[in-house]
């Protein structure tokens, strides 16, 4: 992808203790960030938050995520995290992220949310109102369904 393609970034600094012993952020310190990213892309659409879904017995449940390292960052990097929605399946959600140092490309990834009753843990499928806001928020480009 390119980074154009991202109708949302989140930037955030590197701290020291996301390092490891040669210095660059520990690998599995992307995840975390690909979910700080998603917050912020979350709250940017207006949706109904973690609190709110929870309380509602409609929630997201990572099913899949993957990380595809480029190169490394390290300490006080500021990274630019996109985050766009690329498909939208009956109860699924499958998101793509890319994380960039100025214009350096450093990692990819993917993370896969099923939308799912959590009081019976069963799919369920994605309102028809977040499709909508989804969307339109990736307005120049098209989300698969």
């Amino acid at each position: 992808m390119a980074r154009e393609d991202f109708s949302f970034v989140h930037t955030l600094r590197v701290r020291w203790s996301e390092v490891d012993m040669q210095g660059i952020v520990f690998n599995g310190n992307y995840l975390n960030y690909f979910d700080v990213a998603f917050t912020e892309y979350w709250r940017a659409t207006g949706l109904p938050d973690v609190i709110a879904q929870s309380e509602a017995g409609l929630e997201l449940f990572a099913r899949k995520s993957v990380v595809e390292y480029h190169a490394p960052s390290r300490f006080d990097d500021l990274l630019d995290i996109g985050v766009r929605c690329a498909e939208l399946g009956r109860s699924s959600l499958r998101f793509v992220l890319e994380i960039h140092r100025g214009d350096e490309h450093l990692i990819s990834g993917e993370v896969l949310y099923v939308h799912a009753n959590s009081r019976v843990l069963k799919s369920e499928p994605v309102p028809t109102s977040w499709r909508e806001v989804l969307t339109a928020f990736e307005k120049a480009h098209a989300v698969l369904t």
